[in-house]
Order: structure tokens, then C-alpha cells, then sequence
């Protein structure tokens, strides 16, 4: 398009296609969606746009597997998902409540799978029907789809108590125990420090798998004392936590200098990914003969959890908001040097009170 034919100037329009820039698992739901529909559905690019706009990855994962079990089941009944009534999405609730998972066929192909395991649980098919139901909330604010309302906006979900956790954690002691086997564990050289520092950066800051594996180090940074890390937490926002000493000690060990990029990475520089982190998990719980089912830590201040006297639940972090974690937390004596024993403090005289008979007499 010319602008002034005087300069001679041309304005060259973008050839690039959008679709380019959306994150791993919108590409996906798109390839996999294109192939089923055609070009000339409007289902595949609203989809992986709606997978795009979530703001993490993991939730991005989480909803494209939802939608794809909601999609398959759908297509079975002849259904299009933009025509998609109440009655049929009540009947997929019902469905979710006996239908046997996939899993991998025990000696068969890399991506063979069979409908033989378990049926979801109640969290995972609240997701799967919060997955559902935001796709369809996305597409109402969308122009010119036949999409009137959202058909899962009724449907009843499993109630879920957030204060309740079916998975047992590990006491102190087998905390502590996992812990040295990670740091002494047989491993290769160049393994072994990676491993004790994802472990104790784990327990030291409670952090979640996605967002350990997602913090890089220029996260790393140095605030009041501290020496903190920029982690993003579940929603997409970002805290800044304290890295205790003995932590940052086994994580410049494992760095060895590096400035750049994710804290943990495969020997070809790819970041680390989940299922890598449960197989370490499981084999140090497997040499430390820790149960490999519970792998969660202990909760921070189990003191206080067992007092014999009642007292209302507290949050931690509460008392230092910008650094997280009060300082002076304590910690497994297995995994910090002894504190120094404290100075005599001096007693102060105190002036000795008379007996009431000696003041009157």
C-alpha cells in the first residue's frame, strides 16, 4: 500500500500468521482439533485461542486435557461442541463419575493407550467441567458463533474442601532422611548436586514443582539479609521468598557459575519437566526406604500444630510479607549447623521488697 507517491514509501502489511505466537499446548489443541473439523470450523482456532489467553502453563495443560475428554464425548453422541445443550452436559457430569481412565499399555507402543484404569476423582473432575464450562464462557464473549449460553453454567460440581488433603505427609525425622539421601546419594558427579539443591529449595521454600522448574536465575536476588528468589506462584502472580543459607550454599554448587537461564536443566540446556522431578523423587524415597507414596514435607510449624493448647489456624508468611517466611525459622538439625550457645545473659538486682511488719515497724 503506497502512502506518498512523492517518497515512495510502502507500508509492508504482516505476513505472519498470529496462530505462531500461542503457547505449546494451544498448538497442540489446534493440530489436533484442525484434523478432525477442517479449515472451515470456526472450533479449532476459538479453542486454542481459549487455551492461549490462560495465564500459566500448567493451566493451559490442564484445561486442554479437560476438553479434549469433554470433546471426544461429545463427538461420540454426533454433537457439535457449539450445540451443546444443559441435558447433555449434565449427562457428561454422569458420565465423568464411572468412566475408566487412560493409561499406558504395559508393553506397547510409546503413545498406545487403554480405558482401563480408575475413574476420576472428585478434584480431577472438577477440572475437567471448570475447563469445560470456561471454554464456553470465552466463547460468549466472542462475535458470531452460534453459542446462545453456557450449557455446564447449572451443572452441579463434586464439592471440594480446601482445607482437606487425602495424601499423608512425612514426619520431620523421614523428611530429614530423604533430604542426606539426596545429598549423598550414589548418583553421577555431575547429577548429584542438581539433585540436592532441587530437593532442599523444594522443602526450604515450599514451593510447587511448576514453580521451581519455571524459576530462572535472574530470579535470584538479594533483599534486607536475604538472599531471595522470584518465584510465580499458582494464578500467575509472583512472590518474593527467602532462600535459606544452607539452600543457597547447595544451589551455587549446583549452578557452578552459570548466570543464565532455568535453575534446572537437562545435560542437552533444556529446562527440567515434571515427570523427570517424580522419578528423582521416587528413587531417593526408594533408597531411603521412605514411603514413596507420601512425598509431601512436613508442614511448617508442626510445633505449633500439636500444642496442647487450642489456637485459631495461622497462614504462614503472615508476619514478613515481602520476604515471606519470618527469619529465624527453624529448621531439621540434619541439615543446618549447630547454632552457638548463647551468652550468659547478667541478672539484674532487683531491689528487695520489706515485709509489711518491717514497713510499719
Amino acid at each position: 500500500m503506497v502512502l506518498d507517491s512523492a517518497t515512495g514509501s510502502e507500508l509492508a502489511l504482516p505476513s505472519a500468521d498470529p496462530r505462531q505466537h500461542w503457547p505449546l499446548h494451544a498448538r497442540r489443541l489446534y493440530d489436533k482439533l484442525i484434523a478432525i473439523y477442517g479449515e472451515g470450523d470456526a472450533l479449532p482456532t476459538v479453542a486454542a485461542s481459549w487455551i492461549a489467553r490462560q495465564r500459566s502453563a500448567n493451566t493451559q495443560k490442564t484445561y486442554a486435557r479437560g476438553f479434549t475428554v469433554f470433546e471426544v464425548y461429545i463427538r461420540e453422541h454426533g454433537v457439535h461442541p457449539f450445540a451443546v445443550t444443559f441435558m447433555l452436559a449434565d449427562t457428561f457430569r454422569l458420565y465423568l463419575e464411572t468412566a475408566p481412565t487412560l493409561i499406558r499399555v504395559k508393553g506397547g507402543a510409546k503413545d498406545e493407550l487403554a480405558a482401563a484404569g480408575p475413574p476420576l476423582s472428585d478434584a480431577s473432575r472438577v477440572n475437567v467441567l471448570s475447563a469445560a464450562s470456561s471454554f464456553y464462557d470465552n466463547t460468549l464473549r466472542l462475535d458470531g458463533l452460534p453459542v446462545a449460553k453456557n450449557p455446564f453454567a447449572a451443572v452441579l460440581r463434586p464439592v471440594i474442601d480446601p482445607d482437606y488433603s487425602a495424601t499423608e505427609g512425612l514426619t520431620e525425622q523421614q523428611t530429614a532422611l530423604l533430604l542426606t539421601t539426596a545429598r549423598d546419594t550414589p548418583l553421577p558427579a555431575k547429577y548429584r548436586p542438581r539433585a540436592c539443591a532441587l530437593m532442599l529449595l523444594l522443602y526450604g521454600l515450599c514451593l510447587r514443582v511448576d514453580s521451581l522448574l519455571a524459576a530462572r536465575v535472574e530470579d535470584l536476588g538479594y533483599d534486607r539479609g536475604h538472599h531471595t528468589l522470584d518465584v510465580r506462584l499458582k494464578g500467575g502472580s509472583r512472590k518474593k521468598k527467602p532462600v535459606p543459607l544452607y539452600v543457597y550454599d547447595a544451589l551455587m554448587t549446583h549452578l557452578n557459575g552459570r548466570t543464565s537461564g532455568h535453575l534446572f536443566c537437562t545435560a542437552s540446556g533444556k529446562p527440567l519437566d515434571e515427570p523427570a522431578v517424580w522419578r528423582l523423587i521416587r528413587s531417593l524415597a526408594k533408597k531411603s526406604r521412605t514411603p514413596a507414596g507420601h512425598l509431601h514435607p512436613p508442614p511448617r510449624y508442626e510445633a505449633q500444630r500439636h500444642h496442647p493448647r487450642p489456637r485459631p489456624p495461622r497462614r504462614p508468611h503472615r508476619q514478613n510479607p515481602v520476604l515471606g517466611r519470618p527469619p529465624g525459622h527453624p529448621h531439621h538439625p540434619a541439615l543446618q549447623p549447630p547454632q552457638r550457645t548463647p551468652r550468659r545473659q547478667p541478672q539484674l538486682r532487683t531491689r528487695r521488697q520489706p515485709r509489711s511488719g518491717a514497713r510499719n515497724g
